[in-house]
């Protein structure tokens, strides 16, 4: 029996969970007409948007398939490869927001039941996210490793499902992070700041775009990026137990079949921790996150357990077990450090809070340190997670911690995904004039939702930096830059390329500078993006307010499908040159200057691009977090020049934290990853250089 069948099994029991959880949230109640018509309108506008950033990625897809089917080479089963990736990506983001669009009004409802019920149906729903991810996951690649196992070029094939994987993900991050953002920071800086109105109060044209840019941007963008995230982290260990000799392992077969197997035991391990997720009727952040610690603990630690089992198992020296132990460790370290520095149970936010009081400058300013400052501990704990790892099992360790971190990606995404639920269902309390302790046990979903988004994002990002170091290894080891010492399990150099090979080599230094510089630039596209949408969004809303008479006493309806179809077209016209930035850059430093320039390169893209990702992310979300505090009652509460301060500050980590943030650790592996895949092309190119 090939084991590998052992991890198609847990695929499918990862789908059938998916399943389970779905049939659950379905059976529950939508609530009044009230709620179900807020809920379709939602559904229409996110479906309407997916169809339309699909047809735009069809064409993207389709052409990059052709390209590299004709490429001599590649040939057709990297091209075969890669939109196999680009349509389980699609598939897995689609499926998650269709659970989401239908959860929204049932978690409202829910709610008015209990909030264990409403965190029970909105964590379920995120759980048909997460676990359709893994599950798609390990199939797809599952498939890949029986259809082409055998085929020489196995290591050219297997990295394409990635490529597909990442364009998707990327496309559909920006995309749906500039919708999001744009239609939140508009409605807010209309409704809140300038008309002194709730958030999600129904007199805001803006509204509706809002709760659908949660769907589009939060679900289906985030279940892309943490897909291919996912994916990838796999395929770096897959590429170096054929690249780079199987450091340790008994056979190629084997150093194929780990990764698989780990990841397999990862999502039983997910699985169980989710049953464990509930929490008494006390709306307290400390309740509410001691339930989902609870379940994602529950899960780390089976999943250490899974793993040592799966080595033992197979043969492998104890050795490989620490470097998984390691990305393991470096995962819950991490997310507990972001909880740290963007939950407002802890000093960092609170502060924020308190310096809103002095106004937007002091927030805006204070948030942002606090950013640059919690940047110290991820980088602490990847180092530490890298050298445990590679002093243990040299590169092939290091992309096992990158397997270790994200092998509870079903529980963790869960986490995550339930998020743009329970704010929707905040949104739906709030336009359907529910009793306010309704909105107080959705607000307490919500603010959790604003937390663990964070600490997902901080978890992507640092399984992110260790598997593009692999993947940088691999297509080092692929273009002949370096050769793997099975010996000493250290790499080495041609004699005749040090003198290419040092960062003191001008071709090098270019290319580093190169790399530094590129993700600066795609997050100021990415921003500036959502800055020009989000001025669309502000004059419709203002237009409204002002020409359509009634509507502040409720007598007039406003145009909420106008916002939906602005947000809509400029979001899609927008995503195009900051995805393609990434996607073209580092293949013209390849042709152009050399693989020696693109190694610098991707040095310099995956050093810059985390540092920029995690101090966006963790801004974002405690300027978010500091003005959930403030409408918590703290320093005036709601309608404070505090609350406004914070707002500001608000509308400026939006975009921060889902657009430019997030993209970023896509954008790193991407390049890695294309690099590899274009690698048997590349070796052969001097450059001009």
């Amino acid at each position: 029996m090939d084991y590998m069948f052992i991890a198609l099994i847990a695929g499918v029991l990862g789908l059938a969970f998916a399943v389970f959880s779905a049939l659950y949230v379905l059976k529950q109640s939508e609530g009044t007409d009230r709620m179900k018509e807020i809920s379709a309108a939602i559904k229409e506008g996110a479906l309407a948007f997916l169809r339309r950033e699909y047809q735009i990625l069809a064409v993207f897809v389709i052409a990059v398939t052709i390209i590299l089917s004709v490429i001599p080479d590649l040939g057709w089963r990297v091209g075969l490869s890669f939109i196999f990736g680009a349509i389980c990506s699609m598939g897995a983001g689609y499926a998650g927001m269709s659970m989401a669009i239908r959860s929204n009004a049932r978690t409202a409802a829910a709610a008015q039941t209990s909030l264990n019920q409403g965190l029970r149906v909105s964590f379920r729903a995120g759980a048909v996210m997460g676990m359709t991810v893994v599950g798609v996951g390990l199939i797809g690649l599952g498939i890949l490793y029986f259809a082409f196992h055998n085929d020489a070029n196995f290591l050219e094939i297997i990295p394409a499902y990635g490529f597909g994987a990442s364009g998707v993900a990327l496309f559909s991050r920006v995309g749906g992070g500039i919708y999001t953002k744009a239609a939140d920071t508009g409605a807010d800086l209309v409704g809140k700041v300038e008309k002194g109105i709730p958030e999600d109060d129904p007199r805001n044209a803006a509204v509706i775009a809002d709760f659908v840019g949660d769907n589009v941007g939060d679900v289906a963008g985030m279940g892309a990026d943490l897909f291919e995230s996912y994916v990838e982290s796999i395929i770096a260990v897959m590429a170096l137990s054929m690249v780079a000799v199987p450091i340790l392992a008994a056979d190629a077969a084997t150093a194929w079949l780990l990764p698989m197997m780990i990841a397999a035991g990862g999502v039983v391990a997910s699985i169980i921790g989710a049953l464990l997720v509930r929490v008494g009727e006390t709306p307290k952040m400390e309740a509410l996150l001691g339930a989902l610690r609870r379940g994602v603990f529950s899960a780390s630690i089976l999943t250490a357990i899974f793993a040592f089992l799966v080595i033992y198992f197979l043969g492998e020296e104890i050795d490989l077990y620490w470097a998984v132990l390691a990305g393991l460790v470096a995962g819950v370290l991490i997310g507990e450090s972001t909880n740290y520095f963007t939950s407002f149970a802890y000093n960092p936010t609170k502060a924020i809070s308190k310096s809103s009081m002095s106004g937007a400058g002091a927030n805006i300013v204070n948030g942002f340190a606090n950013g640059l400052l919690s940047i110290a501990p991820p980088f602490i704990f990847v180092v530490a997670a890298l050298l445990v790892a590679y002093h243990f099992a040299s590169f092939y360790g290091v992309a096992l911690a990158g397997i270790g971190m994200l092998s509870t990606l079903g529980i963790t995404l869960a986490t995550d995904a339930y998020g743009p639920v329970a704010d929707n269902s905040g949104g739906i309390v709030e336009m359907s004039h529910l009793p306010k302790e309704i909105r107080e046990r959705t607000d307490a979903l919500d603010s959790l939702g604003n937390t663990t988004a964070a600490t997902g994002k901080g978890f992507a990002i640092g399984s992110a930096a260790l598997t593009a170091l692999a993947l940088l290894l691999s297509y080092a080891v692929a273009t002949d830059i370096v050769q793997v010492d099975a010996a000493t399990m250290g790499v080495s150099f041609d004699p005749s390329i040090v003198d290419e090979i040092s960062l003191l080599n001008a071709p090098m230094i270019a290319g580093l500078f190169l790399g530094v510089m590129l993700p600066g630039i795609f997050c100021a596209l990415a921003l500036t993006a959502v800055g020009k949408t989000t001025g669309l969004i502000v004059d419709e809303v203002r237009r409204q307010f002002r020409e359509i008479k009634g509507i502040m006493d409720g007598t007039g309806k406003p145009e909420y499908g106008k916002c939906v179809d602005i947000c809509t077209r400029a979001a899609l016209r927008q995503m195009i040159l900051p995805a393609m930035l990434a996607i073209t850059v580092p293949l013209l430093v390849g042709f152009v200057l050399g693989k020696f320039a693109l190694l610098g390169f991707l040095m310099g893209s995956t050093a810059s691009g985390f540092l920029l990702a995690v101090a966006m992310a963790n801004a974002g979300g405690a300027w978010d977090n500091a003005k959930k505090y403030i409408e918590s009652g703290q320093h005036g509460g709601k309608g404070s020049d505090a609350h406004k301060a914070a707002v500001v500050g608000d509308t400026v980590g939006d975009p921060m934290k889902d657009t430019a943030g997030p993209s970023l650790n896509i954008m790193i592996k991407l390049m890695a990853v294309i690099s590899l895949v274009f690698a048997p092309v590349i070796i052969n190119w001097e450059g001009y250089f």
